[in-house]
């Protein structure tokens, strides 16, 4: 689905070069996951994992198209095809169960990146920056498709990809660390922009990506050590924070329901800073991985702006 940008100013007047001219959403096949992977219910996910007996209708794999002056900007990859052709793609024994356990894809030969992106009119060598929200792999499974991307992670998320509890927790390093993708692991600083500051605040970090306040990296750790938000500042949009796993359902959001898989503290404190950002700009739109209703808030926001 495209979402192009109404090239205006904030007094209405024309622009010929906008930082973001169009943001597009994508999906990669769909995934079916357990009930109380989207809404915690204080049981131990070990728990719900082993005994869950129900699924979710299949919910949409997104990535985020971003066209920006400087080059396109995708936020997250998707799922890679493999992981339902390749029957080696998931761990064997016990870790390779409970993967099973977790969530059931489906993705069709139609439903690759690549493919996706020639459907809305680019090619997968027209990306030059991928934002990674965290490393499981319906969030890196395009990567190797990006001949031509630099792949931005969390400092932090690939400072732990090779520790002993990672597959466990999601992160398949052999089908991250692939040969010829060239990541950039960023640390989100402090800001020191005081005008910066009210724009994203409460957040006190954030990675200004493009250098023009566009595309503004922020820390919302919960479902891993490190994942991260982008805040998109489009003229003639309203701000959109596309937002990972934080959640998987916006509409939970403010009742601070968090998702059973992560740390239930970071996930709060992520979602409540989120909530503090909707406080501070009541247009925010929140977009998030597996939100069957991301599509439409996002068409939504692009006709509000356009009627407006």
């Amino acid at each position: 689905m495209d979402a192009t940008v109404p090239a205006t100013s904030a007094t209405g007047a024309s622009r010929t070069t906008p930082a973001i001219t169009k943001v597009s959403i994508l999906s990669t096949g769909t995934v079916a996951i357990r009930p109380e992977h989207v809404r915690g219910n204080g049981t131990p996910m070990l728990w719900w994992l082993l005994t869950s007996r129900h699924w979710t209708a299949p919910r949409p794999i997104n990535v985020y198209v971003i066209e920006h002056r400087d080059g396109l900007v995708l936020f997250d990859t998707g799922q890679d095809r493999a992981s339902v052709t390749d029957p080696h793609y998931f761990p064997r024994g016990i870790v390779g169960f409970f993967y099973r356990r977790l969530a059931r894809f489906t993705i069709g030969a139609g439903d690759t990146l690549t493919a996706q992106l020639e459907a809305l009119g680019y090619q997968a060598s027209d990306v030059t920056t991928a934002v990674l929200s965290h490393l499981h792999q319906d969030h890196i499974g395009g990567i190797a498709e990006l001949p031509n991307a630099e792949i931005v992670v969390s400092a932090i998320d690939w400072s732990e990809i090779d520790s002993p509890s990672a597959l466990l927790e999601g992160v398949m390093a052999d089908h991250v660390r692939l040969p010829g993708v060239r990541y950039r692991p960023v640390d989100i600083p402090a800001s020191k922009d005081a005008a910066m500051d009210a724009a994203f605040a409460p957040f006190t970090h954030a990675l200004d990506l493009r250098g023009d306040g566009s595309l503004l990296l922020l820390p919302t750790p919960g479902h891993s050590p490190g994942s991260m938000s982008l805040l998109v500042r489009a003229e003639g949009l309203p701000p959109l924070l596309l937002v990972g796993d934080l959640t998987y359902d916006v509409s939970l959001l403010a009742g601070e329901h968090v998702p059973g898989v992560g740390a239930k503290k970071g996930l709060l404190a992520s979602t409540r800073a989120v909530l503090g950002l909707r406080q501070r700009h009541p247009d925010l739109v929140v977009l998030a991985a597996h939100d069957p209703a991301a599509a439409g808030l996002l068409a939504a926001a692009v006709a509000s702006a356009v009627a407006s």
